[in-house]
């Protein structure tokens, strides 16, 4: 369906989760696949004969994402389409967060993929070319436990808009997307075990939590030339999204009154 042929991609934190399944649908598509992340990984996504080529840097770092985008430049001549998906936040309560945990959570998902995306445009000006931020739906609703994750995914949101009209003008084009609860190889650490996915599960609209595949999907979607007028978009892949909590409490207290 998609053909990437002659294309380089990067894909930041490719190398595990969302980023693994992104890379492996880039490669199956025939493109030229780049990964980064700050440890080897004891394997690389692969595909349709083509296996995706690791960087090890630090994307937090200016001066190594400068680098790695001149070595991909180097390598094929060109890049294509940049995929900021590297991000993530440890669960702790605001009040307890030290200043510096909060400033590296907000520069690891938000001015990381900023500073990244204005490097992959000076690479991209003269023949256009795709960006695309992994942002969360904690970025849209309140996110307990994690208030500089989410506050640093609303603002990756905003950036994703604010860049597609400064930028449209050279054909480079910005996307955010909102994906929802995924299930990767973590889910367990991550969700409660086994029984706690299954419970979240269940509560979900679609029956089911997302996998990296449907992310994966929504990215081709949006880097193909087919998807040439969308820029700015922030496409939610949620599944429907997570049902308001006091539905479900308000079905169990008409239960419970019925019970007497």
């Amino acid at each position: 369906m998609y053909d990437f042929t002659g294309k380089s991609i990067i894909v930041t934190g490719g190398s595990k989760g969302v980023g693994f399944g992104i890379s492996q649908a880039f490669l199956a598509a025939g493109a030229d696949v780049f990964i980064c992340g700050r440890t080897e990984p004891d394997t690389v996504p692969e595909a349709n004969g083509k296996q995706a080529i690791f960087y090890r840097i630090d994307v937090r770092k200016p001066e190594e994402t400068q680098s790695f985008i001149e070595s991909v430049l180097h390598t094929t001549g060109r890049l294509d389409v940049l995929i900021n998906n590297a991000g993530g936040s440890p669960p702790i309560n605001a009040a307890d967060a030290p200043p510096k945990l909060t400033e590296s959570i907000i520069r690891l998902n938000l001015i990381a993929p900023m500073i990244f995306a204005q490097q992959a445009y000076h690479a991209m000006s003269k023949n256009g070319g795709s960006i695309i931020n992994i942002a969360s739906v904690s970025g849209e609703r309140p996110s307990p436990g994690t208030a500089a994750y989410g506050a640093a995914k609303a603002g990756l949101i905003n950036v994703t808009r604010s860049l597609a009209q400064e930028w449209g003008q050279d054909q480079v084009r910005v996307n955010a997307i909102i994906a929802g609860l995924i299930k990767t190889e973590a889910a367990n650490e991550h969700y409660g075990g086994a029984a706690g996915v299954k419970l979240i599960e269940t509560s979900l609209p679609m029956g089911r939590m997302a996998v990296p595949e449907d992310i994966a999907n929504a990215c081709l979607f949006l880097a193909d030339s087919k998807a040439a007028y969308i820029s700015g978009a922030a496409l939610e892949v949620y599944g429907g999204g997570e049902p308001p909590s006091f539905l479900k409490l308000a079905q169990e207290a008409y239960q419970m009154g019925q019970n007497f």
